[in-house]
């Protein structure tokens, strides 16, 4: 069972990555820290998916003639995250540049405080 477990570790890594992100976008006020967790996030998503890539007793689309023992890796994953990379680049980058705003405008990075600042109406 053990071996069974250790043999799938980039899964166990993956799900405690997304674990550890989602807690601490959760547990935090200050705004740096939710989109530190955010980005942890994101990094597990992408393990997860390039792990998923890899086909155990599959042929690839193209073979070259003495070369049918080779390892396929599906490369649908990988162009995928590589899209999903990007994106996540420009999503971090605006939610800096949200919180480079929020701290203009209010002095603080903590959420909850920022909070109490907009119902009073400061």
């Amino acid at each position: 069972m053990i071996h069974e477990a250790l043999s799938q570790y980039n899964y166990i890594v993956s799900s405690t990555l997304f674990l550890i992100g989602l807690y601490t976008m959760i547990t935090r006020r200050n705004l740096l820290k939710k989109i530190i967790g955010l980005n942890i996030m994101d990094t597990s998503v992408f393990l997860f998916f390039i792990s998923m890539g890899s086909v155990e007793g599959g042929r690839a689309p193209i073979v070259i003639p003495g070369a049918e023992d080779v390892v396929y890796v599906n490369p649908l994953p990988q162009a995928l995250i590589l899209t999903a990379i990007v994106v996540a680049v420009s999503v971090t980058a605006f939610a800096l540049a949200l919180t480079i705003r929020l701290y203009e405008d209010y002095g603080t990075l903590d959420a909850d405080r920022i909070r109490e600042l907009r119902e009073r109406g400061t």
